[in-house]
C-alpha cells in the first residue's frame, strides 16, 4: 500500500498459467488412456486359466505376439509389410497428384466443372469391391490392378477440396500474383496452390485412409503377399491369431503414416501458409 492509502495500480498483469491439456506429457497420457484400457481388457477376457471368449473367437495377446514371432522367423511379416507399405504409398502418390490437377483444372474452369464433375461424381459412388474384378479382367492379378485400386481411392478426396477450396480463393490475391507477371500453372503453384493449403492436406489426409482402405479390398481379393492376404489366408486356415496381428499392423502403421503426413503438413503451413 502506498503511503497516501490508496493502492498503487499493478505495472503487470498476472501471468495466466498454462492449461495442462496445452502440456505434451499430458496429451500423450490422455491419447494412450483408452488403448492402454483395451489392452488390459483384452488380457482379462483371454485368460488361459478363465478366457471369457474363447480362443478361436479371440486369441489372447501372447498368442498374437507368438504369431508376429513365427511370421517373422519365416521373413513373412517383414515382407508382407513391405510390399503393402509399398503398394499404398505408389497408389497414393499417383491418385494424390491427379487429384491436385484435375482439382486444380475444375476448381479454376467453370467449363471444366460443368464437363467433369458430373461423370466424376457417378464414378465416386462406385464401391471400391467393384472396381476389383474389373481391374483384375484389364491388367490380371498384378501390381498394376492393386495400385490403380488405391490410387481411384486416394483420388477424390484431395480432388474434391482442392476443387471446392479453389473456388474460394480471394480473388485480390490472384490479381496480386498476376501483378508480379504470374499467370498459368506458375499463378497455380505460386499463388492459388498455397492459398488453400490447409485444404489440400485435408484432402491428402482422407487420401491417405481411403489408399488403407482400398488396399486391404485389393489384397482380400487378388493377392499372394500383404496383410490384406494375411487376413485373407488366416480367415481359410482359422488363424485368428493372425487375423488380429494384420489389423493391428494395418492401425499401426496407418497412424504412423498420417503422423508423417501430419509432420509435413506442419512444415508446409510454416513454409507457405
Amino acid at each position: 500500500m502506498s503511503t497516501t492509502g490508496i493502492d498503487a495500480p499493478e505495472t503487470s498483469a498476472t501471468p495466466r498459467s498454462a492449461s495442462p491439456m496445452s502440456r505434451r506429457g499430458v496429451r500423450i497420457a490422455i491419447g494412450a488412456a483408452l488403448p492402454v484400457v483395451l489392452i488390459a481388457l483384452w488380457f482379462l477376457l483371454t485368460l488361459p486359466e478363465s478366457p471369457v471368449i474363447p480362443s478361436y473367437k479371440l486369441p489372447s495377446p501372447q498368442s498374437v505376439w507368438e504369431a508376429a514371432l513365427s511370421l517373422a522367423d519365416r521373413g513373412e511379416l517383414w515382407q508382407f509389410t513391405a510390399i503393402s507399405v509399398q503398394r499404398v504409398l505408389i497408389g497414393f502418390a499417383v491418385g494424390a497428384s491427379l487429384g491436385v490437377a484435375i482439382g486444380g483444372i475444375v476448381g479454376l474452369s467453370r467449363f471444366w466443372d460443368l464437363g467433369l464433375s458430373p461423370t466424376l461424381g457417378v464414378i465416386r459412388a462406385v464401391p471400391s469391391l467393384a472396381w476389383v474384378p474389373l481391374l483384375i479382367v484389364w491388367f490380371s492379378i498384378g501390381e498394376e490392378s492393386k495400385i490403380i485400386l488405391i490410387a481411384i481411392g486416394a483420388f477424390f478426396p484431395v480432388f474434391t477440396t482442392v476443387s471446392m477450396a479453389l473456388r474460394h480463393v480471394d480473388p485480390q490475391l490472384v490479381e496480386l500474383g498476376r501483378s508480379y507477371g504470374f499467370g498459368g500453372i506458375r499463378l497455380f503453384f505460386t499463388v492459388q496452390l498455397p492459398a488453400v493449403l490447409p485444404s489440400l492436406f485435408s484432402g491428402l489426409r482422407l487420401a491417405l485412409v481411403q489408399a488403407w482402405l482400398f488396399l486391404v479390398a485389393a489384397e482380400l481379393i487378388a493377392a499372394s503377399m500383404g496383410l490384406g492376404f494375411l487376413l485373407t489366408r488366416g480367415q481359410t486356415n482359422g488363424r485368428v491369431d493372425q487375423i488380429v496381428l494384420a489389423i493391428i499392423l494395418l492401425a499401426v502403421i496407418g497412424k504412423i503414416t498420417d503422423a508423417v503426413l501430419a509432420l509435413v503438413q506442419r512444415w508446409a503451413v510454416r513454409r507457405w501458409g
